[in-house]
C-alpha cells in the first residue's frame, strides 16, 4: 500500500509514499527536535527568528536524509535527471544555518563544497554499479574530517547529516543498487 503524495511534497518525498516510509521520516524529525532543538533554540544573541529558520532548515536536513533513501523519492528523482542537478544546486543549507547561528562560516562552507562536489561526481556516475560504494567512501571521508572543522556538537550533526543527504541519500539510486 502507497499514498499518494501531493505535488507540492514531490521534491520531498515523491509521488507515492509507504506508510512506513512517511512515518519514519516523521520519526527522525520528532527525534531531531527533541535531541537537538534545545541547543538550536538557546541563545540570547540571536533573534528568535533566526533560531527558529535554522531549526526548520536542520529539520529538512534530517528529512531529506530519510525521505531520500526511500523508493518514492528514488523513483521520482531517478527519471528526472535536471531535478537531480537541480536539487543539488539547491542545497545551501548547511552555509544558511551556520549563517543563521553565527557559526564560523568558513569550515561550513568547505564541508558544503565537499558535499556538493561528491554529489556532482556521484551524481555523473547515477545507475552505476560501484556507485553506493563510491558514496560511502566520500561520507566516510567527510565524516572523519567533520571533528577537524567543526568543534559546536550541533554544527557537527547538521554538518554529518547533511554530507550523508547529499552524498549517500540523494546522489545514490538506491533502488538500482538493489536491483542492479
Amino acid at each position: 500500500m502507497t499514498f499518494q503524495i501531493p505535488k507540492l511534497l514531490h521534491e520531498v518525498l515523491g509521488e507515492r509514499q509507504s506508510p512506513l516510509a512517511l512515518l519514519a521520516v516523521a520519526a527522525a524529525c520528532v527525534a531531531g527536535i527533541g535531541l537537538w532543538g534545545q541547543h538550536i533554540l538557546i541563545s540570547d544573541d540571536i533573534a528568535l527568528w533566526r533560531q527558529v529558520i535554522a531549526l526548520i532548515l536542520f529539520v529538512d536536513i534530517i528529512a531529506g536524509a530519510v525521505a531520500n533513501l526511500t523508493r518514492g523519492t528514488n523513483a521520482f528523482y531517478a527519471v528526472r535527471p535536471l531535478h537531480r542537478w537541480g536539487f543539488i544546486a539547491l542545497h545551501i543549507h548547511l552555509i544558511a544555518f551556520a549563517a543563521l547561528l553565527d557559526l564560523p562560516l568558513a569550515p561550513y562552507v568547505v564541508i558544503w563544497a565537499y558535499t556538493i562536489g561528491g554529489a556532482i561526481l556521484l551524481n555523473a556516475l547515477f545507475a552505476r554499479q560501484d556507485q553506493r560504494v563510491l558514496a560511502g567512501v566520500i561520507v566516510v571521508i567527510g565524516w572523519m574530517a567533520l571533528p577537524l572543522m567543526v568543534s559546536d556538537p550541533v554544527g557537527l550533526v547538521a554538518s554529518a547529516l547533511f554530507i550523508f543527504k547529499v552524498c549517500y541519500a540523494f546522489a545514490v539510486d538506491h533502488q538500482k543498487a538493489v536491483t542492479g
